[in-house]
């Protein structure tokens, strides 16, 4: 008898209904929301907060793939209460005001209700429950290994409640083999916490893992210092506060200056209605806002809070309610776009405020080689100095010291400022007083010494020109070119200068298709007069290669403005006059965003007053 003879039974079996058993109905529940350790820490942390828990303290080993262990203080339960909670679908975040036809369950207020997470994690773990409700209660303990209830009785804990979870996915070994190594488990873990940590700052976070403690921060922390102590301590220096309201709805936070970024975005957190998310229309919300000011491989570093009315989001829509759903997505795209750059003009001159300490540690004091006697009672035998340390520097055997830079140090500057008239107590930016490798202007300020990169600052004041001239009132100002200018390019990248030749218009680049494989520009922005305009040409036919059909849409388009503007600008190696010099400073100073180049690095750096004193030893 042939197998294939039994498949007409096999089919009639297969589409018998019935069924399932309450432990593999559990085990499908689990699969939807446990996914890895952290996914059961989520629910288990988010447990502890909607109880009220002023500390919630968590431990895990092994990367929570041997043992989680969350433990708080908040209402706790009774034994009746455990019993009840590692039964599916039984909740105590849903009121009861909320239940029934009449009910309007996307009020719910609570980190979660569905009332799956304890008896799928118990399904597929040894999980213990202890708790006491009250300080006059009495505490219990109920474990559960697998789906079998193992031990139900008394036990010794104060108010609170504790909970653990071992051997996950122990005796499901096709789960298991899929979880990656305990180092990834313990990072995705240790993202969870952070992220609870940063949306509850009433709230105090303890973690340990393998007994080592890796976080902890007290409760009744501000926003302010919550973020610096999770995120990063220099975002305390390097951020701005974000603060927007439009009707119900209202964002909150701390972005960091483009010019403090990461090359990952695992250093963005998002709240919706205090619960972290990982939504694409946020994150992208976040990448157009930061368009113009960030290089396209790096990130920015921020904590983002948006509170709506219950009503205009969808909070369910996925088992883990990371992802979340907005009835009008583009008035939320639109308040993080325009709540982020508003709060990044505020701070838009700002730049790395200090030198890098790097090369702060590098200038060192170090002995020279003793000069020969003095001829001469003017001349003298310095026994120190101070210097850079380059890293080609050598020192010899009678300790003098070699240096790559002596004919640059030794070497008469460049270009020489004479003192001016106007005081630097009246610009920000200061005086300027020099130019250093035909790159770098020294400015004189009230506070200490400003260095400015005189190509990335003008690249940003060239872009907000820009900007500004082709803003959406009509055309840009235009330079028409005496004899127009033909540009040779690829099939391919002439179509997509030719769809875009209406927008590119607007801001002033005027160009016609000459044949299947060239370009005629006739005209180029006023602001970008004398530039090269074959590379200019070539570079927004790029940009608009990399970034498909919608460049010129939107935020996109600033990315064609950023590569005009780069064209547009002083170049490194120009000699420019006292005048010109401080016309750039004064600027800048009025300039959006100033403080950073087109690709997020700082225009400007500053040596207070202190730091050179540092220097000099004379601190």
């Amino acid at each position: 008898m042939s197998p294939s003879s039994n498949i007409p039974s096999l089919i009639n079996q297969q589409h018998k209904i019935r069924r399932l058993p309450e432990a593999l109905v559990n085990r499908i529940a689990a699969g939807e929301v446990v996914e890895r350790p952290a996914s059961a820490l989520k629910e288990l942390v988010e447990n502890a907060i909607d109880a009220g828990a002023e500390h919630i303290s968590v431990r895990l080993a092994d990367g929570g793939l041997a043992l989680i262990e969350v433990t708080d203080d908040g209402c706790g339960m009774r034994a009746d209460e455990i019993a009840l909670a590692l039964e599916r679908h039984a909740t105590s975040k849903l009121p009861e005001s909320l239940i029934g036809d009449t009910g309007a369950i996307e009020q719910v207020a609570t980190l979660g209700f569905r009332g799956e997470a304890l008896p799928s994690i118990a399904s597929v773990a040894r999980v213990t429950i202890e708790s006491r409700a009250g300080s006059q209660g009495e505490a219990w303990a109920r474990v559960v290994d697998h789906g079998t209830l193992v031990s139900d009785g008394p036990v010794a804990l104060p108010p609170g409640t504790r909970v653990r979870v071992e051997d996950l996915f122990g005796k499901v070994p096709a789960r298991r083999k899929f979880l990656r190594s305990a180092r990834s488990e313990w990072a995705a873990s240790l993202d969870v916490v952070r992220r609870l940590a940063l949306a509850r700052p009433d709230v105090g976070f303890t973690l340990e893992h393998d007994g080592r403690r890796a976080l902890h921060v007290q409760p009744g922390d501000t926003l302010a210092g919550r973020t610096a102590q999770i995120v990063a301590r220099e975002l305390h220096d390097n951020a701005v506060v974000v603060d927007l309201v439009r009707g119900d709805f209202h964002l909150t936070g701390v972005a960091g200056l483009p010019t403090y970024n990461r090359g990952v975005a695992d250093h963005q957190y998002l709240f919706v209605n205090g619960r972290p998310v990982k939504d694409k229309l946020l994150i992208g919300a976040v990448r157009g806002a930061y368009a113009d000011m960030l290089a396209r491989d790096r990130h920015a570093v921020l904590a983002l809070f948006l509170d709506v009315p219950p009503e205009d989001v969808d909070v369910n829509v996925h088992p883990a309610k990371t992802e979340v759903r907005f009835r009008d997505p583009a008035l939320v795209r639109g308040m993080i776009v325009s709540g982020l750059r508003q709060a990044l003009m505020t701070g838009d001159r700002r730049s790395a405020q200090t030198p890098d300490a790097a090369a702060m540690r590098a200038w060192q004091a170090e002995p020279l080689a003793p000069m020969p006697a003095p001829s001469s009672p003017s001349s003298f035998a310095p026994q120190s100095s101070l210097f850079l340390q380059a890293p080609s520097a050598k020192v010899s055997e009678a300790g003098q010291v070699w240096r790559g830079y002596e004919a640059a140090v030794m070497a008469p500057p460049a270009a020489r400022a004479e003192p001016a008239a106007e005081p630097v107590s009246s610009h920000p930016l200061g005086v300027a007083r020099g130019q250093v490798a035909a790159t770098y202007i020294v400015a004189e300020a009230e506070d200490g010494l400003v260095l400015v990169d005189q190509h990335a600052a003008h690249e940003r004041l060239v872009l907000e020109r820009l900007r500004a001239a082709g803003a959406g009132e009509g055309a840009a100002p235009a330079q028409a070119l005496l004899l127009p200018e033909v540009v040779e390019l690829d099939e391919p990248a002439c179509d997509r200068l030719e769809e875009a030749a209406a927008e590119l218009a607007a801001y002033g680049l005027a160009l016609e298709r000459f044949g299947p494989a060239a370009m005629l520009v006739r005209s180029v922005p006023a602001v970008l007069q004398g530039g090269d305009v074959q590379a200019l040409v070539r570079d927004v036919a790029d940009d608009l290669a990399k970034n498909g059909a919608a460049l010129l849409l939107g935020e996109k388009r600033d990315l064609v403005l950023a590569t005009m503007a780069c064209h547009g600008s002083v170049r490194a190696g120009r000699i420019l006059s006292v005048a010109e010099m401080n016309a750039l400073l004064r600027e800048m100073e009025v300039t959006p965003r100033s403080g950073q180049c087109n690709h997020g690095r700082p225009t400007w750096v500053k040596l207070a007053h202190g730091d050179i004193e540092k220097l000099f030893g004379r601190k």
